[in-house]
């Protein structure tokens, strides 16, 4: 008796501990429903975070290159893109070259900007197309080693400078549209494309998933990217509703913030606090950053920074820190906001108009 009731027992705790087909199915769903949600924002953060390093080392990379070509005085003195390119190669490993007519063999044919419009690259076969401006020279298709392809478009006026070693060689010799990931999707500048600060307006250079929305267009330092205005141009500029310019100051011979203004065609294509606290948050990793005082104990993102910076190529800047203007005016005509982005802190503070920061342009 004793044997059977034991044996019942068991079976009663056997049956009462194992689950049923239903609890099972259910169990699966549950399981399955997470992994829809999560998992495609775990792929793409990590592809976010693979093309970030990537673009990174390319930069450099190619600074490198380019810098070593300025010290032994093979930056400058070539007519066409070509001859630049042949040169080049001696400093940094090239495995193909395509001329304007086959570019499409050295890049992808087609790229599309963040709000999905195309790209062709059949369309970019000069430097009037690629670059901001017209220097007379065709554009050529790259592939380098690291599998990174790449257009550019050299600048015959290139001013080497072999002494300086806070020169921007690369800045200085080329417009360059590159994609890290080769021929695989998506292709898509903000992601896998990126270019330097000579290469014309085709998209966002940021991801503005990563802004909440910001698309920055342009990054642009006085010493490659824009120039200060005179009073007097500032007094004209300000008949022009569109900037946005509503006083001028005529202690300041050097408007560095009025000369922002103008290359970015208005103060309503410059960030505004907000839009800066969402920059820093970006560059810091640290979404807490909700306020224009002076917040310490950070750490800037190198490989973000770098890449930010690379926009206009002196990516050596953030030794010190960065400074980005922003808009409007504090108190004073001759003062303008702008924001510090050092390694350890980040602040909004004002500053006179002569100094020369960063020109950030925006299009929400």
């Amino acid at each position: 008796m004793k044997k059977i009731l034991n044996f019942a027992y068991t079976d009663f705790i056997n049956q009462s501990s194992a689950f049923t087909l239903a609890e099972v199915l259910i169990s699966l769903a549950v399981i399955g429903i997470i992994a829809v949600l999560t998992i495609p924002n775990l792929i793409q953060n990590h592809n976010q975070k693979a093309w970030e390093t990537a673009q990174s080392v390319f930069t450099k990379r190619l600074e490198v290159a380019t810098r070593q070509m300025n010290t032994e005085e093979k930056l400058a003195g070539y007519d066409n893109t070509m001859d630049f390119i042949n040169e080049l190669k001696k400093y940094i490993k090239i495995t193909k070259v395509c001329d304007s007519n086959d570019l499409s063999k050295c890049f992808e044919s087609k790229i599309l900007t963040v709000d999905g419009q195309e790209v062709e690259t059949a369309n970019l076969k000069t430097s009037s197309q690629l670059a901001k401006d017209d220097w007379g020279t065709e554009t050529v298709g790259v592939q380098f080693a690291d599998g990174t392809g790449a257009l550019i478009a050299y600048n015959p006026n290139t001013d080497q400078q072999p002494f300086n070693n806070q020169f921007s060689a690369t800045a200085a010799s080329m417009a360059i549209l590159y994609d890290v990931s080769g021929y695989k999707n998506p292709n898509t500048l903000g992601k896998d494309v990126n270019q330097n600060a000579n290469v014309t307006d085709l998209g966002c250079r940021i991801n503005p998933d990563l802004l909440d929305g910001i698309c920055i267009t342009k990054i642009l330092s006085p010493d490659s990217g824009y120039s200060p205005i005179t009073y007097d141009e500032c007094v004209e500029l300000k008949n022009n509703e569109q900037l946005g310019i509503e006083s001028c100051y005529s202690g300041i011979s050097a408007d560095y913030w009025g000369g922002a203004v103008k290359a970015c065609g208005g103060i309503q294509k410059m960030p505004n606090e907000e839009d800066l606290i969402k920059l820093a948050q970006y560059l810091y990793n640290d979404k807490s950053i909700n306020t224009n005082t002076h917040i310490g104990n950070l750490n800037l993102d190198m490989n973000k920074a770098n890449m930010f910076l690379s926009a206009y190529g002196n990516a050596s800047i953030i030794n010190g820190g960065f400074n980005v203007w922003g808009v409007g005016y504090s108190g004073y005509n001759y003062y303008a906001y702008e924001r510090h982005f050092m390694k350890n802190y980040t602040v909004m503070t004002t500053y006179l108009r002569n100094f020369s920061f960063l020109a950030v342009c925006i299009n929400k």
